[in-house]
């Protein structure tokens, strides 16, 4: 199965878990902008504009969770496919300075900027308004951290500027594994990681309104 093995099996989880990232945080900075626009006393309001806050968040948080498990994945990938000649001690062992893996951690830890500015504020329109603001500017970093910064230099993805590295041999053309079959399951994968992505957001979604609306009663 090419050069890296019955390992690039990995690449049916840990690439639709991108895949899902992005989705989920688009999904959040829709509704960030959404919040924007509630806010606004001439706009014409069909909900609370709470409830495009608690949404926005329930996609970030998912968003997050699937970027962790995304570099997760691509770092035990890396350790068995690239770097088993390491020793485990070794740091490179387990984080080879890949451009993709640097720019998964720098989102990872731009998103957790914006769960600790959340944190930060007590009242609830100024926390949702400051956070909503950080959204935006969170998923306007993905485009360039995802798209453009990799390409622009040498790594282990084959879509770094050399593009005979280590993952070149397994791209859904290649005929050593399988061709189309490839490319159904690869894309079968990411269809079906997103959809789980949406539906963890509809329950998380489901069960914020259930608490906001107990704490309404109670108040």
């Amino acid at each position: 199965m090419g050069n890296l093995g019955h390992s690039q099996r990995n690449i049916f989880y840990h690439v639709p878990m991108w895949f899902t990232t992005i989705v989920m945080m688009g999904i959040s900075v829709f509704q960030s902008v959404k919040f924007l626009r509630m806010i606004d006393p001439d706009y014409e309001k069909t909900e609370s504009p709470i409830i495009s806050d608690i949404k926005a968040v329930e996609a970030a948080k998912i968003g997050v969770a699937f970027n962790f498990l995304g570099l997760i994945t691509g770092i035990i990938w890396s350790r068995v496919s690239w770097n088993a000649h390491l020793p485990s001690s070794n740091v490179d062992a387990w984080w080879g300075w890949d451009p993709i893996q640097i720019c998964g951690l720098v989102s990872l830890l731009i998103y957790g900027g914006y769960f600790l500015l959340r944190s930060s504020f007590a009242d609830a329109e100024q926390k949702a308004k400051m956070s909503a603001v950080l959204n935006i500017f969170a998923f306007a970093t993905l485009i360039p951290l995802y798209f453009i910064v990799p390409k622009m230099f040498e790594g282990l993805h084959p879509t770094a500027s050399n593009s005979d590295a280590g993952g070149g041999s397994f791209l859904m053309g290649s005929k050593t594994i399988g061709g189309g079959q490839f490319r159904m399951i690869f894309w079968a994968g990411i269809f079906g990681f997103i959809l789980l992505g949406i539906w963890v957001y509809e329950l998380r979604v489901r069960l914020e309104k259930v608490a906001l609306r107990l704490a309404d009663n109670t108040d």
